[in-house]
């Protein structure tokens, strides 16, 4: 009989990780695909371009490319405890990717209402390869979510696993408690993109707890960074027709409003805007300065600090964590646009070398 040991005691996923700290009954069985446990990758170059020390939250390596599983994971645990039929979304991509995951994991039903016209390619396949029962809406994001918080409460059988659904917040905020974990301590800045405003709730949730139990001797300030064209909490109003190139971040009027506003105005934070072009050149920063290929939403976070740097509201030494939400594979429409053609050169090293011009 084999006495072999295992060598390396894999990560057992966020939920079985951070069991004491979730709202998760003894006896439920966790709906995971080990996610959490992303990486904190020092940004060297971005590091000196901003005289900051600062850390890329990379999320987009969580198992269907974005910071979503986190809450899912626990949001169809609580579903399927509960004995629920089926879960259902508004998603402009990741969510909907997100919940059709955990739904065929759990073996129950998924629907997702996404927008028409208004939904990255790479998402809607993540979904459909899941099995999701996909409806097109004729309108936004927002009027999807309306559509299906009106659909889930006339037929209870049917749980609601947007963001609204608190049992997100709770998968979402361990996130923080990741950070503080590696880090010792809590960063002076925390930059992310906010969209439905759900995630920058869950991170002060959790940075909170972990400062209330006496695990981070500080809280950060809280950076939100939206899209110009869909920046209703820098304006103070929704917006109607929100639109920007960050598709998952085209959003209105955020579900999270009031607690997104507690996190900005309790922590000293702030919300701004970043232009499509601010947010495409942190786009390209990013990958390729640090080697994190992100979708066009998750670079807001970099396009915020670097806005913040120059207006002097952060200070350069701080320690700053860039939360990066999602894969750049959601998204490779925007990464080939504008990309020259391709043109063949002969079977010759020289014209190879020439190519490259290092003669």
């Amino acid at each position: 009989m084999s006495t072999a040991q295992a060598v390396h005691r894999p990560w057992p996923g966020l939920i079985e990780a951070y069991r004491a700290r979730l709202p998760i009954g003894d006896d439920w069985t966790p709906i995971t695909l080990l996610e959490g446990g992303t990486p904190l990758i020092h940004a060297k170059r971005i590091s000196e371009q901003t005289g900051c020390t600062v850390h890329l939250k990379v999320e987009g390596l969580n198992p269907t490319g974005s910071f979503k599983d986190r809450g899912m994971t626990v949001a169809v645990t609580e579903s399927v405890a509960r004995g629920q039929q089926a879960v259902l979304c508004a998603s402009t991509g990741n969510t909907s990717a997100s919940a059709a995951a955990y739904a065929a994991r759990a073996g129950i039903t998924c629907a997702v209402l996404v927008p028409q016209g208004k939904i990255a390619m790479g998402k809607l396949a993540q979904a459909v390869m899941h099995g999701a029962k996909i409806i097109q809406v004729d309108g936004n994001f927002d009027d999807c979510l309306e559509l299906a918080r009106k659909l889930t409460a006339d037929f209870p059988t049917i749980a609601l696993v947007n963001s609204v659904n608190p049992y997100r917040i709770e998968g979402q905020k361990t996130a923080a408690f990741e950070i503080v974990d590696a880090l010792g301590t809590a960063p002076d800045v925390h930059a992310l993109p906010v969209g439905n405003a759900g995630n920058i709730t869950a991170y002060w949730k959790g940075y909170n707890e972990y400062h209330r139990d006496g695990l981070s001797d500080r809280l950060p300030r809280m950076l939100g960074t939206q899209a110009a064209g869909a920046a209703p909490l820098v304006l103070g109003e929704p917006v109607k027709e929100p639109e920007t190139i960050a598709t998952a971040i085209r959003i209105g009027a955020p579900a999270s409003w009031n607690t997104a506003v507690e996190a900005q105005q309790q922590s000293n934070g702030r919300f701004l805007a970043a232009t499509d072009e601010e947010i495409l050149a942190a786009y390209h920063l990013i990958a390729r300065t640090e080697g994190v290929f992100v979708e066009p939403a998750s670079a807001a976070s970099v396009a915020g600090l670097l806005k913040s740097i120059e207006d002097g509201w952060v200070k350069r030494g701080s320690t700053v964590v860039c939360t990066v939400t999602g894969n750049g594979l959601k998204d490779p429409d925007t990464a080939l646009r504008g990309v020259p053609p391709v043109t063949p050169v002969p079977v010759d090293p020289m014209a190879v070398v020439a190519k490259l011009g290092l003669v």
